[in-house]
């Protein structure tokens, strides 16, 4: 079990186009600020956890860097695309390929769980696609990602996606090396989750509010939910969306065009 978020231990599957690589133990670092601190509490050997944990740490976050070098240098725009299950970011992400996939030259790291059924819907649109399954882990780390980067070879000057594994507490706890994390939730979810799951929230570059074309059939305050954005993100830009009706997607792709362009002439940061 991962000493800090819990989830199993299980072997991981790098998958391109439909052929499956053995894949190594499923490491686990988190990003700092998780908030535990050697002797927490009263738990007989916690410091030891801890300090196992701040290792591990280490070795995903000089890994994260590695990769963010190596996209800087190809001036690859990796995006981390992150949500809870549901929140419509795969068929986003379809929608966005479809409209301007060949313009800004995209491909895919596709994160689950189990199935190849996220990473089929992607190259379906004719987009180079990468699944990586975690099994019972809860999120991509940086050992995956450069995994797939490997099968994946994303093209020089052109925007990677990496579509996290749903859910809204461990993605945002582990450095990919990608340049931006875009936050998507949907207005199914509930105005309050950014207040209860802050970290989420507290790490994005962007945040999409998505199906708002169902905004008259649900309960659901933008207002209070902007708030809530706003008081654990200050500043953070937030855009509202429909992937299905089309709502906002022309900010979305400007974004997008916005991040790529910042990556040439080596103006991009690898830190």
């Amino acid at each position: 079990m991962c000493g800090t978020c819990g989830c199993g231990e299980a072997g991981v599957r790098v998958t391109e186009l439909g052929t499956a690589a053995p894949a190594h133990g499923h490491g686990h670092g988190h990003a700092s600020g998780h908030g535990h601190t050697p002797g927490d509490g009263h738990v007989p050997g916690a410091g030891r956890v801890v300090a196992l944990e701040e290792d591990i740490l280490g070795a995903n976050d000089a890994l994260a860097a590695a990769n963010r070098r190596a996209l800087a240098e190809q001036e690859v725009l990796a995006v981390n695309l992150m949500s809870s299950p549901g929140s419509g970011k795969t068929t986003l992400l379809v929608r966005t390929l479809v409209d301007v996939g060949a313009e800004l030259r995209m491909s895919v790291v596709e994160g689950d769980q189990e199935t190849l059924l996220d990473a089929e819907r992607i190259g379906a649109t004719g987009t180079r696609v990468v699944q990586v399954n975690t099994g019972a882990g809860c999120h991509l780390d940086a050992t995956m990602l450069a995994r797939a980067m490997t099968a994946l070879a994303p093209a020089p000057d052109s925007v990677m996606v990496v579509e996290n594994v749903g859910n809204l507490v461990c993605p945002a706890l582990f450095d990919l090396g990608e340049a931006a994390r875009v936050v998507v939730m949907s207005v199914t979810e509930g105005a309050d989750k950014p207040l209860k799951y802050p970290h989420m929230f507290r790490t994005a570059d962007l945040v999409l509010l998505n199906k708002v074309d169902l905004l008259p059939y649900v309960d659901f305050d933008v207002a209070t939910w902007t708030a809530a954005v706003e008081r654990v993100r200050p500043g953070v830009e937030v855009l509202s969306v429909s992937a299905t009706r089309g709502d906002g997607l022309d900010t979305w792709y400007a974004w997008l065009r916005a991040g790529i362009a910042s990556r040439r002439g080596g103006t991009a940061t690898s830190e």
